[in-house]
Protein backbone atom coordinates (compact mmCIF):
# COMPACT_ATOMS: atom_id res chain seq x y z
CA UNK A 1 0.00 0.00 0.00
CA UNK A 2 1.45 3.55 -0.40
CA UNK A 3 1.94 6.01 2.01
CA UNK A 4 -0.53 8.10 3.01
CA UNK A 5 -0.78 12.13 1.85
CA UNK A 6 -1.71 14.49 4.77
CA UNK A 7 -4.08 17.29 3.18
CA UNK A 8 -4.13 20.52 5.03
CA UNK A 9 -6.99 22.84 4.94
CA UNK A 10 -7.60 24.43 1.63
CA UNK A 11 -4.26 22.50 -0.25
CA UNK A 12 -5.69 22.13 -3.61
CA UNK A 13 -2.24 20.55 -4.96
CA UNK A 14 -2.45 18.30 -2.21
CA UNK A 15 -5.39 16.38 -3.40
CA UNK A 16 -4.08 16.70 -7.13
CA UNK A 17 -1.36 15.28 -6.26
CA UNK A 18 -3.20 12.53 -4.57
CA UNK A 19 -5.68 11.61 -7.04
CA UNK A 20 -2.96 11.54 -9.83
CA UNK A 21 -0.46 9.27 -8.07
CA UNK A 22 -3.41 6.70 -7.38
CA UNK A 23 -4.58 6.79 -10.83
CA UNK A 24 -1.01 6.48 -12.06
CA UNK A 25 -0.36 3.58 -9.44
CA UNK A 26 -3.95 1.78 -10.74
CA UNK A 27 -2.64 1.70 -14.45
CA UNK A 28 1.12 0.35 -13.66
CA UNK A 29 0.18 -2.44 -11.10
CA UNK A 30 -3.07 -3.31 -12.18
CA UNK A 31 -4.23 -4.22 -9.34
CA UNK A 32 -6.52 -2.44 -7.03
CA UNK A 33 -6.02 -2.59 -3.04
CA UNK A 34 -9.04 -0.41 -2.73
CA UNK A 35 -11.91 -2.06 -4.10
CA UNK A 36 -14.84 0.18 -6.20
CA UNK A 37 -11.86 2.53 -7.16
CA UNK A 38 -11.68 1.84 -10.45
CA UNK A 39 -14.56 2.17 -13.11
CA UNK A 40 -17.48 0.09 -14.18
CA UNK A 41 -18.30 -3.11 -12.86
CA UNK A 42 -15.60 -6.31 -12.29
CA UNK A 43 -15.40 -9.10 -14.34
CA UNK A 44 -16.33 -12.21 -12.43
CA UNK A 45 -14.96 -15.34 -12.53
CA UNK A 46 -15.76 -18.84 -11.42
CA UNK A 47 -13.84 -21.94 -11.01
CA UNK A 48 -14.65 -24.64 -13.30
CA UNK A 49 -15.32 -28.17 -12.48
CA UNK A 50 -12.00 -30.03 -12.92
CA UNK A 51 -12.44 -32.93 -15.01
CA UNK A 52 -10.43 -36.34 -13.96
CA UNK A 53 -10.52 -40.05 -13.63
CA UNK A 54 -10.70 -40.78 -10.01
CA UNK A 55 -8.68 -43.93 -8.96
CA UNK A 56 -8.76 -46.30 -5.92
CA UNK A 57 -10.84 -48.63 -3.97
CA UNK A 58 -14.15 -49.56 -5.64
CA UNK A 59 -17.33 -47.59 -4.50
CA UNK A 60 -18.36 -47.28 -0.75
CA UNK A 61 -21.40 -46.80 1.04
CA UNK A 62 -19.79 -43.99 3.21
CA UNK A 63 -21.29 -40.58 2.78
CA UNK A 64 -19.12 -37.35 3.28
CA UNK A 65 -19.26 -33.98 4.13
CA UNK A 66 -17.89 -30.97 2.38
CA UNK A 67 -17.22 -28.43 4.91
CA UNK A 68 -16.50 -24.50 3.96
CA UNK A 69 -12.99 -24.62 3.85
CA UNK A 70 -11.28 -22.21 6.41
CA UNK A 71 -8.56 -19.53 5.40
CA UNK A 72 -7.20 -16.12 6.40
CA UNK A 73 -8.77 -12.47 5.51
CA UNK A 74 -7.30 -12.07 2.59
CA UNK A 75 -8.23 -14.77 1.03
CA UNK A 76 -11.84 -14.92 3.11
CA UNK A 77 -13.77 -12.66 0.23
CA UNK A 78 -13.87 -11.94 -3.63
CA UNK A 79 -11.10 -10.42 -4.05
CA UNK A 80 -8.65 -12.31 -6.22
CA UNK A 81 -4.99 -11.93 -4.77
CA UNK A 82 -1.88 -11.19 -6.08
CA UNK A 83 1.32 -11.50 -4.71
CA UNK A 84 4.23 -8.92 -6.06
CA UNK A 85 6.71 -10.05 -3.05
CA UNK A 86 6.47 -12.99 -0.21
CA UNK A 87 5.54 -10.20 1.86
CA UNK A 88 2.62 -7.71 0.01
CA UNK A 89 -0.67 -8.44 -0.97
CA UNK A 90 -2.64 -6.97 -3.87
CA UNK A 91 -5.77 -7.33 -5.31
CA UNK A 92 -6.30 -7.97 -8.97
CA UNK A 93 -7.53 -4.92 -10.63
CA UNK A 94 -11.17 -5.12 -11.98
CA UNK A 95 -11.57 -8.98 -11.50
CA UNK A 96 -13.63 -10.89 -8.59
CA UNK A 97 -14.74 -14.60 -7.99
CA UNK A 98 -18.00 -15.07 -8.20
CA UNK A 99 -18.67 -15.33 -4.83
CA UNK A 100 -16.25 -15.62 -1.47
CA UNK A 101 -13.42 -17.80 -2.35
CA UNK A 102 -14.22 -20.84 0.26
CA UNK A 103 -17.61 -21.28 -1.29
CA UNK A 104 -16.64 -21.18 -4.27
CA UNK A 105 -13.84 -24.13 -3.57
CA UNK A 106 -16.98 -25.93 -1.11
CA UNK A 107 -18.63 -26.07 -4.10
CA UNK A 108 -16.58 -26.92 -6.58
CA UNK A 109 -15.04 -29.89 -4.21
CA UNK A 110 -18.19 -31.50 -4.07
CA UNK A 111 -18.88 -31.92 -7.25
CA UNK A 112 -15.64 -33.07 -7.41
CA UNK A 113 -16.50 -36.05 -4.81
CA UNK A 114 -19.96 -36.59 -6.26
CA UNK A 115 -18.77 -36.92 -10.23
CA UNK A 116 -15.81 -39.43 -8.64
CA UNK A 117 -18.73 -41.70 -8.57
CA UNK A 118 -16.76 -43.12 -5.11
CA UNK A 119 -19.15 -42.40 -2.33
CA UNK A 120 -22.94 -43.20 -1.45
CA UNK A 121 -23.27 -39.72 -0.64
CA UNK A 122 -21.67 -36.12 -1.09
CA UNK A 123 -23.19 -33.01 0.55
CA UNK A 124 -22.60 -29.40 2.42
CA UNK A 125 -23.66 -28.75 5.71
CA UNK A 126 -27.76 -28.07 5.70
CA UNK A 127 -28.56 -30.86 3.16
CA UNK A 128 -29.78 -33.47 5.16
CA UNK A 129 -27.21 -36.21 5.19
CA UNK A 130 -26.66 -39.14 7.97
CA UNK A 131 -22.39 -37.71 7.75
CA UNK A 132 -19.79 -40.92 7.99
CA UNK A 133 -16.93 -37.91 6.94
CA UNK A 134 -15.69 -34.50 7.03
CA UNK A 135 -13.77 -33.48 4.86
CA UNK A 136 -12.27 -30.16 6.04
CA UNK A 137 -10.08 -27.80 3.84
CA UNK A 138 -7.65 -25.34 5.08
CA UNK A 139 -6.88 -22.74 2.12
CA UNK A 140 -3.23 -21.92 3.13
CA UNK A 141 -2.79 -20.11 -0.90
CA UNK A 142 -4.48 -19.20 -3.81
CA UNK A 143 -2.65 -16.57 -5.58
CA UNK A 144 -0.71 -15.00 -8.49
CA UNK A 145 2.88 -14.93 -7.27
CA UNK A 146 4.64 -12.03 -9.47
CA UNK A 147 8.72 -13.09 -8.17
CA UNK A 148 10.72 -14.62 -10.84
CA UNK A 149 7.95 -15.03 -13.18
CA UNK A 150 3.84 -14.70 -12.87
CA UNK A 151 2.28 -18.01 -11.70
CA UNK A 152 -0.74 -19.46 -10.18
CA UNK A 153 0.39 -21.23 -6.69
CA UNK A 154 -2.91 -22.89 -5.32
CA UNK A 155 -2.02 -24.62 -1.37
CA UNK A 156 -4.60 -26.93 0.41
CA UNK A 157 -4.31 -28.48 4.02
CA UNK A 158 -6.70 -31.50 4.31
CA UNK A 159 -8.04 -33.27 6.69
CA UNK A 160 -10.49 -36.37 7.20
CA UNK A 161 -12.85 -36.21 10.04
CA UNK A 162 -14.88 -39.42 11.65
CA UNK A 163 -18.03 -37.23 12.07
CA UNK A 164 -19.22 -39.47 14.87
CA UNK A 165 -16.34 -38.85 17.33
CA UNK A 166 -14.31 -36.32 15.78
CA UNK A 167 -10.98 -38.50 15.39
CA UNK A 168 -8.56 -37.05 12.44
CA UNK A 169 -8.85 -40.29 10.15
CA UNK A 170 -6.22 -38.90 7.79
CA UNK A 171 -3.97 -35.37 6.73
CA UNK A 172 -2.37 -34.15 4.11
CA UNK A 173 -0.74 -30.87 2.20
CA UNK A 174 -1.48 -30.41 -1.56
CA UNK A 175 0.22 -27.92 -3.54
CA UNK A 176 -0.03 -26.96 -7.11
CA UNK A 177 2.14 -24.25 -9.26
CA UNK A 178 0.72 -23.58 -12.61
CA UNK A 179 2.78 -20.55 -14.84
CA UNK A 180 0.66 -17.72 -16.38
CA UNK A 181 0.15 -17.75 -20.37
CA UNK A 182 -0.57 -14.43 -21.88
CA UNK A 183 -1.65 -11.48 -19.93
CA UNK A 184 -4.48 -9.88 -18.73
CA UNK A 185 -7.59 -10.57 -15.69
CA UNK A 186 -8.08 -13.67 -18.30
CA UNK A 187 -4.96 -15.53 -18.02
CA UNK A 188 -4.29 -15.28 -14.28
CA UNK A 189 -7.74 -16.75 -13.71
CA UNK A 190 -6.75 -19.41 -16.18
CA UNK A 191 -3.52 -20.15 -14.82
CA UNK A 192 -5.52 -20.11 -11.15
CA UNK A 193 -8.02 -22.70 -12.61
CA UNK A 194 -5.29 -25.44 -13.45
CA UNK A 195 -3.51 -25.33 -10.64
CA UNK A 196 -7.02 -25.72 -8.47
CA UNK A 197 -7.60 -28.42 -10.52
CA UNK A 198 -4.26 -30.36 -10.29
CA UNK A 199 -5.00 -30.16 -6.51
CA UNK A 200 -8.31 -31.47 -6.30
CA UNK A 201 -7.85 -34.33 -9.12
CA UNK A 202 -5.00 -35.50 -5.94
CA UNK A 203 -7.14 -34.40 -3.20
CA UNK A 204 -9.68 -36.57 -4.17
CA UNK A 205 -7.99 -39.83 -5.54
CA UNK A 206 -6.38 -39.58 -1.70
CA UNK A 207 -9.43 -39.06 0.08
CA UNK A 208 -11.52 -42.45 -1.94
CA UNK A 209 -8.09 -44.32 -1.06
CA UNK A 210 -8.44 -43.10 2.52
CA UNK A 211 -11.89 -43.69 3.50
Amino acid sequence: MPSRTRIGNGSVKSVRSLVAFLGLTAILSGCAAIPGLGPGALDTYELTNPSFAAVGRAKTRRQILIAEPTALKSLDGQNIVVKPTPSSIEFLGGAQWGDRLPKVIQARLAEAFQKSGKFGGVGRPGEGLAIDYQISVDIRAFEIRATGGQTAHVEFFVRILNDRNGVVRASRGFEAAVPVVGTGNDAFVAALDRAFADVTAALVNWAVSAI
